[in-house]
């Protein structure tokens, strides 16, 4: 016994085993791979799908990226043309489209515990921005072909700035007034409130472009501007906010069905419709600059004598 204890009592049982690196270093992968791996697999295939979040990247991913390719290109064509909202709009693209991207690629916090507040500031800008494009674009356009005047773009930016303003402003108080979650959708709890909201939210657009397109079929069509891009683009966001607002009805009365195409309205609008503004309108501007700027070409090289020959 006097020699056991001598053992236990030794100096030697004191010092510390050395530890493992190599285990300590596969207990924190470990660790850390139980915790990336639920997030990563939550992001890919719980909230939403993968599909869903796949294509959301992508469209407005690759969007983004086009515009950086075509930065240069098109902001010589937006000083040569002097267009004063053209260029604030250009500036307003960029600013949502980087919104957009990041409301795609945050989609899994819209799933995560801890993330509500987050989610719904995120999805608020972000909505709040792509319907400042909306309102703007009609008020644009509306006034003429690519009105250039600093009052006209005073007047439109106002008049969008109050529109989208009174909008944020009353989400805002549903969301973190009243608790209403606007912005994160749930079959298991379905919400008949935000459901009512986004039913009056989509009535209001459907209104809109329903009435811009009967005046294109009235005497009063002379008003607006004679472009067949606004006409196809009026049809185009008039049977989007029709579907979408069909689909809300649907989903307040406790349709799946309605809640399943109501997921595919939001997923064609934040994946098509920046592209969608780009091609119609932008595109068409920077068009004609082109063009413009071959006129100007030709008419510089006539002057100088380049054409003369030809006549001879």
């Amino acid at each position: 016994m006097r020699a056991l204890e001598g053992i236990t009592e030794s100096p030697f049982s004191l010092i510390p085993l050395p530890e493992n690196p190599s285990f300590n270093s596969s207990l924190t992968t470990q660790k850390g791979g139980e915790f990336f791996r639920p997030r990563l697999y939550n992001w890919l295939f719980e909230c939403h799908g993968f599909l869903h979040n796949v294509f959301l990247i992508a469209c407005s991913c690759a969007f983004v990226l086009y515009l950086a390719f075509q930065a240069k290109k098109s902001f010589s064509k937006l000083s040569n043309g002097r267009s004063y909202i053209m260029m604030a709009y250009y500036g307003c693209l960029w600013l949502v489209s980087m919104l957009n991207l990041a409301w795609c690629i945050f989609q899994s916090w819209e799933c995560a515990s801890g993330k509500e507040v987050a989610w719904n500031i995120l999805s608020l800008f972000a909505t709040s921005g792509m319907l400042f494009l909306e309102v703007s674009l009609v008020a644009f356009l509306y006034q003429g072909n690519y009105a250039s005047g600093l009052e006209a773009l005073t007047r439109t930016f106002v008049v969008s700035g109050l529109i989208v303003g009174v909008d944020i402003l009353l989400k805002a108080i549903y969301l973190f007034g009243f608790g209403v979650p606007l912005f994160i959708d749930s079959t298991e709890h379905p919400h008949h409130v935000k459901w009512g909201l986004w039913v009056v939210h989509r009535l209001v657009l459907t209104a809109v472009y329903g009435l811009i397109l009967f005046m294109y079929h009235s005497k009063w069509r002379e008003r607006l501007p004679a472009r067949p891009a606004f006409y196809k683009y009026i049809v185009i966001m008039c049977i989007l906010n029709t579907l979408s607002l069909f689909a809300c009805v649907l989903t307040g009365n406790g349709a799946s069905f309605g809640f399943w195409l109501y997921g595919a309205t939001i997923v064609c609008y934040h994946a098509l419709y920046l592209p969608l503004i780009y091609i119609t309108f932008l595109a068409d501007f920077f068009l004609e600059e082109d063009m413009h700027l071959d006129n100007v070409y030709y008419s510089e090289m006539k002057d100088a004598g380049f054409f003369d020959a030809d006549w001879e």
